[in-house]
């Protein structure tokens, strides 16, 4: 499958490199270009035990890419994790600002059907909002579909957690 994955942080990375692992074609995409030159030379971005080794392995067998063109992550992508950070806002709730923007990229870059699937931590309400931003911007008669898929990531351990998690 082929699978794209918005944000390169402690969740989207763990997931990128995880989904390779077990086969799919992954492209990771993010804004920040240093931390996208880093991932390219081999080199993780986070303290996660074992997952550079993944990472670098997948990257040789052609299933890891990162980018920060979402035109080259989007492409024929049938699955795009949205893992983006939602920093806490002033009044202590969760800022979905970069979601939104996410969805936004989104919309304006697919051609073709897909799954979107929020693996940011966000509040309840969130999955029907970001399917009105996907709707609202959309350039290519497409269906989107949104779904969730929280997550339980423990640092240290992720790796772990990702292959026997111990919820579901």
């Amino acid at each position: 499958m082929k699978i794209a994955v918005i944000g390169t942080g402690y969740v989207g990375l763990v997931t990128g490199v995880s989904l390779a692992e077990i086969g799919h074609h992954v492209r990771c995409v993010d804004v920040d270009v240093r931390k996208i030159e880093q991932l390219r030379t081999g080199k993780v971005t986070i303290w996660e035990p074992g997952l550079e080794e993944l990472m670098v392995k997948n990257m040789a067998k052609g299933r890891l890419y990162f980018t920060t063109d979402y035109e080259v992550a989007l492409e024929q992508a049938q699955v795009i994790y949205i893992a983006v950070g939602t920093p806490e806002s002033e009044d202590g709730s969760a800022n979905t600002q970069f979601v939104e923007q996410a969805a936004k990229q989104i919309a304006t870059t697919i051609r073709d059907d897909v799954v979107v699937v929020m693996k940011s931590t966000v509040p309840v309400g969130t999955n029907d909002r970001i399917y009105q931003v996907l709707q609202e911007h959309l350039k290519h008669n497409v269906r989107v579909d949104v779904v969730s898929n929280p997550e339980f990531l423990r640092e240290g351990s992720a790796i772990e957690d990702a292959f026997r998690g111990d919820r579901m």
